[in-house]
């Protein structure tokens, strides 16, 4: 599992890496360098603990995000992000380097958005503590046994892991210095509430006290706002 965990990561990376670099039309870019080394840093932190905490659902975290489970909505949803996130990748190399369509961030936003980035990484490993059934897709998980969590992070917000989402969607135009970037935000954070909607009406109808737990816990992303 461990070496299944290592081999993904460095595919992810090296991909990411491609997607900025090529599009960029140099290696001379600091700051993509410390969004790799963060993003992958972070993340092994936390699929090796998951290998020795939780290894179901270091499993499920690295299954296809396309699968026979889900629901044909969102297995569209999934391969739309996975092409925008490619897009938006290159559109920042793009503006922050190669055409320089807007003016460089200032330093103090650019570490914001580093902060931002390793903020999101952390709250993933709380609420992969709290929630073993933290499936990168929809679907109720019968055969691990799938129950309600309304404890750590879920006492406060139905969906961390995409309040998480939204500190990781911040966070990267400002550390890689793109404006551009950052004006495509507000799209991302429609379609992710949009997930989240469809994702509790398959909860509320399959998961048992999920309907409940929307009535006590009245927030999806953040508090006292969404």
């Amino acid at each position: 599992m461990v070496a299944r965990l290592i081999f993904q990561t460095v595919v992810w990376l090296a991909g990411m890496g491609a997607l900025l670099f090529g599009a960029a039309g140099t290696f001379a870019w600091p700051a993509a360098w410390w969004y790799v080394i963060e993003l992958g840093v972070l993340s092994l932190w936390i699929g090796l603990w998951l290998a020795r905490h939780d290894p179901g659902l270091l499993a499920e975290r690295l299954s296809p995000f396309v699968q026979a489970q889900q629901s044909r909505w969102d297995r569209i949803f999934m391969v739309s992000v996975s092409v925008a996130w490619c897009g938006w990748l290159v559109l920042m190399a793009f503006d922050a380097m190669r055409f320089h369509w807007t003016a460089p961030l200032p330093v103090a936003l650019v570490s914001l958005g580093s902060l931002c980035v390793a903020l999101c990484l952390f709250m993933c490993r709380f609420v992969f503590q709290a929630n073993s059934y933290a499936a990168p897709v929809v679907k109720i998980q019968a055969s691990r046994g799938h129950k309600l969590i309304d404890t750590g992070l879920y006492a406060h917000v139905r969906h961390p892991m995409y309040s998480a989402a939204l500190l990781l969607f911040l966070g990267t135009p400002l550390l890689l210095g793109s404006w551009w970037g950052l004006a495509f935000v507000p799209v991302m954070v429609i379609g992710v509430g949009w997930r989240a909607v469809r994702e509790e009406r398959v909860l509320a109808a399959q998961l048992d006290g999920y309907a409940d737990y929307m009535t006590r816990v009245r927030y999806r992303f953040v508090p006292f706002i969404w």
